[in-house]
């Protein structure tokens, strides 16, 4: 019986993939198998020894510490592309409002009274008018599940789409429409779009892709962020909207100075805030959990390798280990020296880390476990008994 810990609340739907003779749900468990959780923080918390895997239902980790989680080879999971579709609704919502001041109307006819407040209106409204969006060019940085569902919707209402991508997978390049040009830098891009819209993780090398955007944009660029708020620093946004280089910002990550600019339309983070949308996060997050915890398979972890070995029925080592020389022939040989067949094995490697999976038929002694765990960069050892 595996004890998964609930840090937020959970869709049903995905709880109901962790059947109960397996799993027990706990919110309260304080030495959980598995943590399972949306926005809530983990960085003050101390991690249990129990602890095997983290189950993140969104995309963003920074509410993880995947680092120290790395050190303790505890998996930390996400779920890519589950909230793509509702972000890609929020991000075509955006085109609209940074095009035209349809939020700055609204709140001005609220404020009409009279009876004349037609007249009112057609007097009032030329203060509110935008271009429209069809034959302009979008810029979409980061090519994902997100940032290709937008190229592709763009373009089927008019625009003319560049995007930018170097990491751009196998699997977004095949739906990517042929209509959406590739830029060939990303200074090409700041420099062609009339709209920007950010797609990519808050790293260190999309931080630093962007430092420079602002001053090599087109003057009157409208600007999208769906992505990360700590992607675009907020001081010299707001002197690019001060002095009219950005036009207007779209942002679902506000701040308490953007929230008050005038040419600021704040969102309070609803990019992925629709019941679909948390049931397919929820969903993804719990299979992932559910067939490490069964099975050591290990799919669309952030911090450790897609791994996953077609079983025999008997036993299943699940070791995590750091990616350097020997690993394989020093597991090898301790099950060798123990008289241990190994039946099946595959290993993968991340940046630092690395995992392999090893089928055998017989139950190893604890002893020997215990042998494996000793050795330099073993991090972690698991026996599965497989049906």
């Amino acid at each position: 019986m595996y004890t998964v810990k609930t840090l937020n609340k959970i869709a049903a739907v995905g709880l109901l993939k962790l059947p109960g003779e397996h799993f027990r749900i706990d919110g309260e468990a304080t030495n959980p198998d598995a943590i399972i959780l949306r926005s809530a923080s983990m960085h003050e918390m101390e991690l249990p020894s129990s602890l095997l895997c983290v189950g993140r239902a969104g995309a963003g980790v920074n509410n993880i510490p995947v680092d120290k989680c790395s050190d303790k080879a505890i998996v930390v999971f996400n779920t890519p592309g589950a909230n793509a579709n509702a972000v890609r609704e929020l991000t075509l919502c955006g085109l609209f409002l940074a095009s035209r001041d349809i939020i700055g109307g609204v709140e001005w006819a609220k404020t009409l009274t009279g009876d004349d407040v037609a007249k009112q209106v057609e007097k009032g409204k030329g203060q509110f008018v935008g271009p429209e969006i069809q034959g302009k060019t979008l810029g979409v940085i980061g090519l994902g599940a997100i940032g290709v569902g937008v190229a592709n919707a763009a373009h089927h209402i008019g625009m003319d789409v560049l995007g930018f991508d170097p990491y751009i997978s196998v699997d977004s390049a095949w739906v990517l429409s042929r209509n959406v040009r590739r830029a060939k830098d990303i200074r090409q891009i700041f420099a062609e779009s009339d709209y920007l819209t950010l797609h990519v993780p808050a790293s260190e090398s999309t931080k630093k892709d962007l430092a420079d955007m602002l001053g090599n944009v087109r003057p009157g660029v409208r600007i999208l962020n769906f992505a990360r708020g700590e992607l675009l620093n907020t001081d010299e946004l707001l002197r690019a909207l001060d002095d009219g280089t950005v036009a207007r910002y779209i942002t679902d990550f506000p701040d308490e100075r953007l929230a008050r600019h005038p040419k600021v339309v704040p969102i309070p983070h609803l990019g992925a805030s629709t019941p679909e949308s948390e049931d397919n996060c929820a969903v993804m997050a719990c299979d992932e959990v559910r067939e490490y915890l069964m099975y050591g398979t290990i799919r669309n972890a952030v911090n450790m390798p897609d791994t996953s070995l077609p079983y025999l029925p008997g036993y299943r080592l699940c070791v995590a280990h750091r990616n350097i020389p020997n690993m394989l022939s020093t597991a090898s040989a301790v099950l060798g020296d123990a008289g241990l067949n190994i039946e099946s094995m595959l290993s993968k490697s991340k940046k630092d880390y690395a995992y392999t999976l090893m089928d055998i038929s017989d139950l190893p002694k604890k002893a020997i476990i215990q042998n494996l765990e000793s050795r330099d960069g073993i991090l972690r050892v698991r026996v599965l008994k497989l049906p």
